[in-house]
This record gives structure tokens, C-alpha cells and sequence, in this order.
């Protein structure tokens, strides 16, 4: 037991300080079963971040900071890892079964490497009670207590040092856990706090200017809808009409706009086993800013416990894939893509991490959608098949990048 608890010490101190050769912690930060400090460059004495850090059951020890120059960082260690130093690697992060987000971390060395985090990413760690990291294919689960006091602490050690200096470096943890405002009091402190952005994908369906997506989308916006084409200057959307239910929202661009390409409908049934393309902007602000392309099958006519207003299919999807056109291999609309398997559930319950299972609106239901909102919308029968090149080709003058600035609320279920 001692060599273990000697193993986990030394881990801890390897990890905090292991974003940069450091040296540390000056200062302290306590908050529940986190500990750490800041720390500073040990080549040049200059501050270099803060950082804390805690072990899980699981034999993972996972450590949050941020450096001197406010970036957020995660980072994961385990002795029984084995990285090559400098390696890079993909990490899928849940939080909450909601916002998932792809971090690219690097071994700082055979056992443990680290990930920048997105401020978006940051925020939701902060927020949620439950992590699922799934890295090489093996999930790790971690629950996520004392994150938000642990973040305002960091913070906070982070600003205190780079106005004071490290030789007066002390408790951060205590200047951080000051008394939060009443909830009645909060609109007048973040009255000139900007509202998060939100983002998902639409497509034109009439020379008139209609454009889907899906409701969820759009739920929460405060201010102007607004719709880019790739490479082409924002128009504000005005909205129409929405079908929570169905999660369907219908836009429409300004009058002065024309629209001499717009998607067509397919007209007949797609089977289980048919080809699909996936189109729309995941992860906007993170990745490219063009549209991204995926191709998969038709896995099921169903959706969740048998809807049959859903396609299940295998094409890889990801948040800002919502509402996005699904073509056939004639580059027809088969659907509206609008989401994906609850991951976080399933693994919960299975003890495995769902691959490819994702979900779009059949044609049937936006058919009637359109037609309750008399939306001049064409049909077509399916010709041939074309290039997945040319699909994504003929679709870029018609699908578009939706975004809108939203609510707290609108941002965390989004």
C-alpha cells in the first residue's frame, strides 16, 4: 500500500509539473481531492501555468490547468501507460452525454500526455458531473466533482501571479471561493458578458430562399439567425416556422437573395444497406471552416426504440452536423441529419463505447413539414449515382453554416 501511495505522489508531482520542465508548486490550490500549485519554467524562472491535479480509481490521474498565457490544458497519466515521448494522439471527450469534442494531446512522456482545450470544451468540463475519455479505443469514466471551484481556483492563481509575481504566491483557493452574487443579482454582473455562439448546418430547398435545419438548432437564439455559404458573406435567416417534435425548423434568407440551386427530394423509398453522404460544418471554430464530407450506409429504417420517423445510419456525424442535408448516391435528399447515440448512456450501461450509430429525419416527415408551411419544394426520382466529389460539389451552393449567438442554457444542451 505505501509503495502504491508513493507511486501515486510521484505521479502527481510528474504530472503538475509536466506541461514544460517546472519547477514547483509555489502557492497552493486545494479543492476537494485536487491539489497543486503554479509553477514556473525551470530553464528561465519564468511563471509558466498553474495546474492541479487528482488520481481515480480507475488508475488514471487527471490534472486541469492553465498556462501563462490563459490557455486551458488537460491532462491524463497512468503508470501503466505507454506513450512514446512526443506522440500524438486522438482523444474523444463527453461530457454529460452531451458535448463531445475530439482533443489532439501530445506524451509529454511514456505516461502521460496532455491536450490544449478548446474554451468551449473548458466550459463544459467545468459544468458537467461526468467525463468519458475514450482514447486507442479504451473509455475511461471520471467523475467530475469540485470542477467549477477547481477551474475559479486556477484562474485565479494564474491571474494573481502574473500581477504579483510567484514569490507571493499563497492560498488561490481561498481569494477564488468568494461568495457568488444571488440569483437575482446575476443578470446585472453578466449584463455586458457576451452570449455564447452556437452552430449547426442547414440547406436550401426552394428558389425562394427556404432553408432546413433542424429545431434544435436554432432553440435558444437570441438576436439574429444567420446563414454562410462557404466563402460567401452571412445573410440573416428569418424563421418560419419549427416542429420540435419532429426537430425540424424552416428558414428563409432575405427576398433580394436568388437561389438557382437548391437541393431536390428523393421520391422514393431508401432501403436498409443503401449508401449515404453526410454533409455539414461539425465543431465550427475548431476545425476546417469549409463543410465536411462523410460517407456510410443506411443501418436501420428505425430510429431509438423503433421510430420509424428516423434513419439510423453508420456515416459519422459530430455537434454542427445537425441539420444537415443526407444524400443518396444521386445526391438526393434521404434525410436530415439530427444527432447521435447517447455514448455516455450506453457505456454506462454496456460498458462499451457505441461506434457510428447516428440518426436522421426520414423524407416522409419533412415532406409534411414542408407542405403544412407551403414551400415550393421539388422532387426527384433517383438517376444513376454519382461521385461522392461531385455530390459535395454540386451541394456547396446550397448548404450553409448556421450559427446565432445563445443562452447559457441553449449552449450546454446543444
Amino acid at each position: 500500500m505505501w509503495l502504491k501511495s508513493l507511486v501515486i505522489a510521484s505521479l502527481l508531482q510528474v504530472m503538475l509539473a509536466g506541461f514544460v520542465y517546472a519547477a514547483g508548486p509555489f502557492g497552493t490550490i486545494r479543492v476537494g481531492n485536487w491539489s497543486g500549485g503554479a509553477y514556473s519554467n525551470d530553464s528561465t524562472g519564468a511563471f509558466s501555468h498553474c495546474a492541479a491535479s487528482t488520481p481515480y480509481a480507475n488508475g488514471v490521474t487527471l490534472l486541469v490547468g492553465q498556462d501563462a498565457n490563459n490557455s486551458w490544458l488537460l491532462g491524463f497519466a497512468n503508470p501503466a501507460f505507454r506513450f512514446k515521448k512526443g506522440e500524438n494522439l486522438a482523444i474523444d471527450v463527453t461530457f454529460d452525454g452531451q458535448t463531445e469534442a475530439r482533443l489532439f494531446g501530445t506524451a509529454i512522456s511514456e505516461v502521460m500526455v496532455s491536450a490544449v482545450l478548446p474554451t468551449n470544451v473548458a466550459r463544459a468540463l467545468q459544468k458537467a458531473s461526468l467525463m468519458v475519455a475514450v482514447a486507442r479505443g479504451t473509455p475511461f469514466q471520471f467523475s467530475l466533482t469540485s470542477t467549477a471551484p477547481l477551474v475559479a481556483a486556477v484562474t485565479n492563481c494564474v491571474t494573481k501571479v502574473k500581477a504579483d509575481g510567484l514569490d507571493k504566491a499563497g492560498d488561490f483557493t481561498k481569494v477564488a471561493a468568494k461568495p457568488q452574487p444571488t440569483p437575482d443579482k446575476q443578470p446585472s454582473s453578466t449584463a455586458g458578458k457576451p452570449a455564447p455562439s452556437k452552430s449547426g448546418t442547414g440547406f436550401v430547398v426552394s428558389a425562394n430562399g427556404h432553408v432546413v435545419t433542424n429545431s434544435h438548432v436554432i432553440e435558444g437564439c437570441v438576436g439574429d439567425i444567420k446563414g454562410n455559404l462557404t466563402g460567401e458573406a452571412a445573410m440573416v435567416l428569418r424563421v418560419v416556422s419549427s416542429d420540435v417534435k419532429n426537430d425540424l425548423a424552416l428558414l428563409q434568407a432575405p427576398s433580394t437573395m436568388a437561389f438557382k440551386d437548391f437541393a431536390r427530394i428523393r421520391d422514393r423509398s431508401i432501403r436498409s444497406g443503401d449508401s449515404v453522404v453526410a454533409i455539414g460544418f461539425p465543431y465550427h471554430g475548431m476545425l476546417t471552416s469549409d463543410f465536411t464530407v462523410t460517407t456510410g450506409i443506411v443501418s436501420s429504417l428505425s430510429g431509438l426504440r423503433n421510430d420509424t420517423r428516423f434513419l439510423q445510419i453508420s456515416a459519422p456525424v459530430q455537434p454542427g452536423n445537425s441539420g444537415g442535408p443526407l444524400f443518396d448516391t444521386a445526391g438526393q435528399i434521404v434525410g436530415v441529419v439530427t444527432g447521435k447515440v447517447d455514448a455516455l448512456r450506453i457505456a454506462v450501461a454496456t460498458g462499451n463505447i457505441p461506434e457510428n450509430i447516428n440518426f436522421a429525419i426520414k423524407t416522409g416527415a419533412l415532406r409534411d413539414f414542408l407542405d403544412n408551411s407551403v414551400v415550393p419544394y421539388q422532387t426527384a426520382e433517383p438517376k444513376g449515382e454519382t461521385k461522392t466529389t461531385d455530390i459535395a460539389g454540386n451541394a456547396r451552393p446550397y448548404t450553409m453554416l448556421i450559427s446565432c449567438s445563445g443562452t447559457e442554457q441553449a449552449d450546454a444542451k446543444r
